[in-house]
């Protein structure tokens, strides 16, 4: 899941131009991004280097599982909630191109500022972009879009506010909201409290979940995710790395206005291989099971070889049907 051309080259130009030290950012950064805090006053290069390729590829995956959820959505409009450099309408872009009116919204002027450099200067600029200044608590009055994404937005915010929060972007997205946070407990408890209060208004859950009954995960247990993405150069030097690679784990939210639940089944866990089959962890219909496939059942073993964690199930039954 790397950057697309554009948005690497607009980040180095960037880079080129700006001095400090992206490694001791990076450091900071990330110990401001565990412990939940303000992304106010960061350094912006290394976040640039160290933080935007992650948010990139975890929003680039679910944008991809709604297109394929809902391949006849094709938004005009979107609406970067807590944008910060704008990567989640760059992975937008990338996967609708059809996307004309993009609006940046942000408390961070030097966020905001950012975020309209990189459009602007790419070789093919972002379309139409337009900034805001505002926190993602109050959105503008009037604003809205067909598309809504929050990515890494709610995590700065406390947790009983999470679900009022959340309603208020759904009511700003004319289609369709995607909510994505760090792959931890309490990015997942922010979830899940969004998912509760937006159902409840009608809201149809397109992805991870597969129904619309109440979230079965309970306890110290928590939805996420995870995808694997390349370093660069200088990312291995901002975060003193030694492997080429990283996993950024996610948790994520996908709300439409329309259509119905996908049905069947998510597997939210990495699958167990064992000799004498595979043991897949699923949530399904609002609950959650371990679903043992033996190596003795061949096409079905066969294809459950294939499947990785993230991946849906189609219905296995009628009940799973929606």
């Amino acid at each position: 899941m790397s950057l697309p051309d554009q948005l690497q080259g607009a980040v180095g130009a960037w880079l080129a131009t700006h001095a400090g030290s992206r490694r001791e950012g990076s450091a900071a950064l990330s110990r401001t991004y565990r412990a939940g805090g303000s992304s106010m006053g960061i350094d912006l290069g290394a976040y640039l280097t160290s933080r935007l390729p992650a948010t990139f590829a975890a929003v680039r995956r679910v944008l991809a599982e709604l297109a394929e959820r809902r391949p006849d959505f094709a938004p005009e409009s979107l609406i970067d909630a807590g944008s910060g450099p704008g990567t989640a309408s760059w992975a937008a872009v990338e996967q609708w191109a059809g996307l004309a009116a993009i609006t940046f919204v942000d408390n961070s002027p030097a966020f905001l500022e950012l975020a309209a450099d990189l459009a602007r200067h790419a070789r093919a600029p972002l379309p139409a972009a337009a900034v805001r200044r505002a926190s993602i608590e109050a959105l503008p009055e009037g604003l809205s879009a067909d598309l809504v994404i929050a990515a890494y937005a709610l995590a700065e915010l406390p947790l009983e506010r999470a679900a009022a929060i959340a309603q208020g972007l759904w009511r700003a997205s004319r289609k369709a909201l995607v909510l994505v946070e760090p792959g931890t407990p309490q990015g997942f408890a922010r979830l899940r409290a969004a998912r509760q209060r937006l159902t409840g208004e009608g809201a149809v859950p397109v992805a991870p979940c597969t129904h619309a009954l109440d979230c079965p995960v309970t306890g110290d247990d928590w939805c996420h995710f995870n995808v694997r993405l390349p370093r660069s150069r200088a990312h291995m030097h901002a975060k003193a790395a030694r492997v080429p690679f990283e996993d950024e784990r996610f948790a994520y939210l996908v709300m439409s206005r329309e259509g119905k639940p996908a049905g069947g089944a998510r597997i939210v866990a990495p699958p167990h291989h064992a000799k004498p089959g595979i043991a897949l962890r699923l949530c399904t219909q609002g609950r959650l099971e371990t679903r043992h496939i033996a190596r003795r059942e061949g096409a079905a073993y066969k294809q459950a070889k294939k499947l990785d964690w993230g991946e849906r199930l189609g219905p296995a039954t009628e009940e799973d049907t929606p």
